[in-house]
């Protein structure tokens, strides 16, 4: 992009803003965590019945919660099916349950309360899934154990590819990126679905991947501009990087925006999680992952000046 050809920000001078910002917009995040008890769990982490209802008429979501509570059945999450623009009366219910509490039944409850408010075959269940809460405690930890793999996975890349201290700032830079997302996902209520976990995963790959782009031109400069300072190879680098950086990320907004605008309901929760993380990840890899790799290349040449001393 010619608008980049001849870029030379000083990145690393705005790292202390930078990081200011970030602990303060982590700590609304961990604050609205601790507010609401956690992130909003879907049914397939709590356990629960997952029904789609398609009615022939036109149907509110009030309607249907009225007709669910003068059943029995309370605590239900209802959402409406449809794309901006189009008027739908596809629904879809979440209903929470209990190891002790029977599947079918539930789902029979829930069709008995709508034939008392709906006529009969004025509605039909399209779609049914059901989940124990033993197998969405399963899902928990297996979620949680993909995240630290991941996490574990990279850092042996990084340490093998490059030095352990570009493996060290690249899983620091995801951990904040992985912080500031669920902040985001508590402040806006989105449930935590495996939709959601794989819209982590996708963040935790691009993040990384973008990281891994800078750090790999930050070795080239290393080694071509053997006299030139540390922060000054680091801001380089950075520059050199940024078209690359902001033609992917705008062209990756782009779909991800056209998903949340006319990918209906079921989608939407996926793509609004990409959308933050890949803002947050294209912040990072400028404003986190290369001021980090500063801050430990400076302590590591402290201790060895300190060494140094202390061996003469």
């Amino acid at each position: 992009m010619r608008v980049f050809q001849n870029a030379n920000h000083r990145f690393l001078s705005m790292r202390r803003p930078a990081y200011f910002a970030s602990a303060a917009i982590i700590t609304i995040g961990l604050v609205s965590m601790a507010f609401r008890g956690g992130l909003r769990a879907g049914v397939e982490f709590t356990g629960g019945v997952l029904l789609e209802v398609q009615f022939s008429q036109t149907t509110d979501i009030a309607q249907i919660r009225d007709a669910l509570n003068a059943g029995g059945t309370s605590g239900v999450q209802i959402q409406q099916l449809r794309a901006v623009g189009q008027e739908s009366n596809d629904f879809l219910l979440r209903v929470p349950i209990g190891d002790d509490e029977d599947q079918n039944e539930t789902r029979d409850q829930i069709r008995a309360s709508l034939e008392t408010e709906f006529a009969a075959g004025s509605f039909e269940i399209a779609r049914g899934d059901a989940l124990s809460a033993k197998v969405g405690g399963e899902f928990q930890r297996t979620a949680v154990l993909a995240v630290l793999l991941s996490f574990l996975l990279t850092l042996i890349y990084l340490a093998f590819r490059f030095e352990w201290r570009f493996g060290v700032a690249a899983v620091i830079a995801t951990a904040h990126d992985m912080l500031i997302t669920f902040g985001f996902i508590s402040l806006l209520n989105i449930e935590m679905s495996l939709a959601t976990v794989a819209a982590l995963l996708t963040i935790i790959g691009y993040s990384l991947n973008d990281t891994i782009v800078v750090f790999d031109r930050v070795r080239e400069n290393l080694r071509k501009k053997r006299k030139e300072s540390y922060d000054t190879t680091l801001d380089r680098s950075l520059n050199e990087t940024l078209p690359r950086t902001v033609l992917t990320s705008g062209t990756t907004l782009m779909a991800l925006v056209s998903l949340v605008v006319i990918g209906g309901a079921v989608i939407r929760p996926f793509a609004g999680v990409l959308i933050i993380g890949v803002l947050v990840g294209t912040y990072s890899s400028i404003f986190v992952a290369s001021p980090v790799l500063l801050e430990i290349h400076d302590r590591a040449r402290r201790r060895a000046a300190m060494a140094a001393r202390r061996a003469g």
